[in-house]
């Protein structure tokens, strides 16, 4: 029936782009009741525009009331009562542009968040929001997260080809090659899809493959490899340690295996290998093997130097310490895998992270000139491209130091609190991240919303044998490089009295 069909002994039509629709009136009768304001009989008259606006605001307001993203979000706050009287969100528009970053002026907190007054991440032009510090995604840049906003152009286009050319370049010296062999790869895709293309583009079917194994990502990694018919094995370690080099060792003298992969840290335990060690274990024991190395959590944060560790393959992630948004894949292969895969008897498993495909358009990128197989993610491309740029204005050793030292002052004040970290040994202990374990009895959903409220944002246990047990504190990117930033300040101070809020007795404090 049309809106114009309604009008009987009279009564005026009321205009069809006027009526809420059905749905919406099911979904949400409270809004039915006070959209129709009651009046003389046979006129229906909408409600002032102000009323309605106030009504509508509160399902657009931007506070979530799920405050966690972790296996263990078990709790969350109650949400408003529809039957409620609401007041209209008052927005500022010009408050995103006040100036945090110096510390001199916290951002205000939403009204709701008024009563607890939970500290937000201190930058310039962000929303305000608490510190992100879980092992990726890390803390973006103003400058990054600005050039994502970047106007739309073509992916062939001339300027977008010379900035994803760029890139190419600076992930070379990112990753420390000057090898002309070598070959970056960037793919639209999280760093999961470094496996499949390790898989499919250096592995074949039948194929034997040794994985390392220091947490979840082996059990990933492996688990992708076998989805390519590749045989594997893995070499485990007890939980907080990793295979040791004379293990190593025999395996490879025992079979001859096409491929090592080595997880430099291991996001789940955060347990860092000895790279540059295995990888001349390798070289000296199994010449053959190409050496592939999951950076997801690594490349950026840790030290690793591809020519002079001889390395065959490093896949990382955008998100991590590169310090850009999620949603690249990349890839850096030496000449000799390059020439493996040339060599390769049957085609790529994949037809997306095919390397046949993806070879000339990288190949064209980064000699500046227009190429397609499928279209990239220009904005991404620009937020990695700004990200390198800021990452390689200052030399790649003095990055490395201050996330080692920030590392070490972490790890001191976690063992001056009574915590253990699941990685023991400090050799085996990574300088992006820390997982640490809870107080015997305390389980993450009893921590990470205190930890929320006052204004940072810690990860859950990942590790499926003890995730209950234990949570992770990433520290890398821009947390630990921004002067301006007091977000481990802020963070080791939170989880101090987090604990204690919850009955926890700091070593030294209170009596205990």
């Amino acid at each position: 029936m049309h809106a114009s069909d309604c009008s009987l002994q009279g009564t005026p039509a009321i205009p069809a782009q006027s009526l809420p629709s059905a749905s919406s009136i099911l979904a949400a009768p409270h809004l039915a009741r006070r959209l129709l304001v009651r009046t003389p009989p046979h006129v229906a008259k909408l409600a002032p525009p102000r009323e309605r606006l106030s009504l509508i605001s509160r399902h657009l307001h931007s506070t979530s009331h799920v405050p966690l993203n972790t296996p263990f979000s078990t709790e969350r706050a109650s949400s408003p009562s529809d039957d409620i009287e609401w007041t209209p969100i008052q927005k500022n528009l010009q408050q995103h542009k006040r100036t945090f970053g110096t510390q001199t002026e916290p951002p205000p907190p939403p009204p709701e968040q008024a009563e607890e007054n939970i500290p937000t991440a201190a930058m310039s032009n962000q929303a305000p929001h608490p510190a992100l510090l879980i092992p990726g995604p890390i803390e973006f840049d103003d400058e990054v997260l600005q050039s994502m906003s970047h106007y739309s152009e073509s992916h062939v286009s001339a300027p977008f080809v010379n900035t994803f050319g760029e890139t190419l370049t600076m992930l070379r010296r990112l990753f420390q090659t000057e090898d002309p062999a070598s070959q970056p790869f960037i793919l639209s895709g999280s760093g999961t899809l470094g496996w499949d293309q390790v898989a499919a583009n250096l592995a074949e079917p039948g194929d034997d493959v040794l994985v390392l194994h220091t947490g979840y990502f082996a059990d990933s990694f492996a688990d992708c490899f076998e989805t390519y018919g590749v045989h594997v094995t893995q070499l485990k370690a007890p939980i907080g340690d990793r295979p040791q080099q004379d293990q190593v060792e025999k395996a490879l003298r025992e079979k001859h295996y096409k491929l090592i992969t080595i997880t430099h840290t291991d996001t789940s335990t955060g347990v860092l290998s000895e790279i540059e060690f295995l990888a001349a274990l390798v070289h000296r024991v199994s010449p053959e093997t190409l050496i592939i190395v999951d950076g997801v959590c690594s490349v950026g944060c840790e030290e690793l130097k591809f020519d002079a560790w001889k390395l065959d393959c490093v896949i990382t992630a955008s998100q991590k310490a590169i310090g850009c948004p999620a949603g690249l894949s990349i890839v850096m292969a030496s000449g000799r895998a390059m020439q493996s895969f040339a060599a390769r008897k049957v085609r790529p498993g994949s037809y997306f992270g095919s390397w046949k495909n993806w070879l000339p358009i990288m190949q064209n990128y980064e000699a500046k000139k227009p190429s397609y197989f499928a279209t990239p993610a220009p904005q991404l491309i620009h937020a990695l491209h700004t990200s390198l740029t800021q990452i390689l204005s200052r030399p790649l050793e003095e990055r490395f130091r201050i996330h080692r030292e920030t590392s070490l002052k972490i790890k001191k004040a976690i063992t001056a609190m009574g915590l253990k970290q699941l990685a023991s040994k400090p050799e085996n202990q990574a300088n992006g991240m820390t997982a640490i374990y809870l107080p015997e009895g305390l389980t993450p959903p009893e921590i990470l919303p205190a930890l929320v409220k006052k204004g940072v944002v810690f990860a859950g246990g990942l590790h499926k044998e003890i995730a209950t047990k234990y949570v992770r504190f990433g520290h890398m990117g821009v947390s630990v490089t921004d002067p301006n930033r007091d977000h481990v300040d802020r963070a080791l101070q939170a989880l101090r009295e987090g604990l204690g809020e919850v009955g926890y007795k700091i070593p030294g404090e209170g009596g205990a």
